[in-house]
């Protein structure tokens, strides 16, 4: 399932938390061990650069945050990152250089690469999101199925390939570069590759293959 895989995702050199992604072969490979990663970094940063506002948080001295933001750790925010009015980290989040987490929007068990926008009304859980991917106002990711079974990854588009991820709480994996239009729907288990644009109003599921335009559940265009 290459479409799927970190190599074929991401740059890792644009976040913080590339060495530990580097160990994986897929993203939501990761999702059980970003507070351990956390907490294991967070003591080593740079001083010069960041402050240990509160346990097991860290933010870059030339972060923007709100003093309305409601931060929980494990957490670090890397420079130069925004995080708005009323924002709500619930913990175990890497937030990137230069990246913003907007007004309403939750956050939760996240690797948030670097210029990376979730503005307005978005919900993201157990999720990855690429270098510059930005979510659409009110678009948000569905990380547990409605029967509460494990999150299976589907290829449906391509290889056909289904792959277990033995995890009740899976969202999205967004590639580089990806554009979530207003108000879509991410299903738990959502790839979207590099390079991909989904159109507002969207219920998203599977892993769609990159530079690839998203329309609704039947209607994958390629870009051209």
């Amino acid at each position: 399932m290459e479409n799927a895989k970190i190599s074929h995702l991401y740059d890792l050199t644009k976040t913080i938390a590339g060495e530990y992604l580097a160990q994986f072969e897929y993203p939501w490979e990761a999702l059980a061990g970003i507070s351990d990663f956390i907490l294991e970094l967070g003591p080593k940063l740079d001083p010069e650069r960041f402050e240990q506002k509160a346990k097991n948080i860290w933010i870059a001295k030339s972060a923007t945050v709100a003093e309305t933001a409601c931060l929980n750790g494990p957490l670090i925010i890397d420079e130069e990152a925004e995080i708005r009015h009323c924002a709500y980290v619930r913990g175990s989040a890497i937030i990137g250089k230069g990246s913003v987490v907007g007004n309403s929007t939750e956050i939760k068990n996240d690797i948030i690469f670097d210029t990376v926008q979730v503005p307005h009304y978005n919900y993201v859980g157990d999720s990855i999101l690429g270098y510059k991917s930005h979510m659409g106002a009110g678009s948000i990711t569905s990380n547990v199925k409605s029967d509460k079974s494990l999150v299976v990854i589907k290829d449906a588009y391509d290889t056909k390939e289904e792959l277990p991820t033995n995890r009740k709480k899976v969202g999205a994996m967004l590639g580089d570069y990806v554009e979530v239009g207003c108000n879509s729907v991410l299903n738990p288990g959502t790839v979207i590759g590099r390079g991909c644009q989904i159109y507002p109003l969207s219920r998203v599921r599977f892993v769609i293959p990159e530079n690839h335009i998203f329309k609704d559940e039947k209607n994958v265009v390629e870009k051209h």
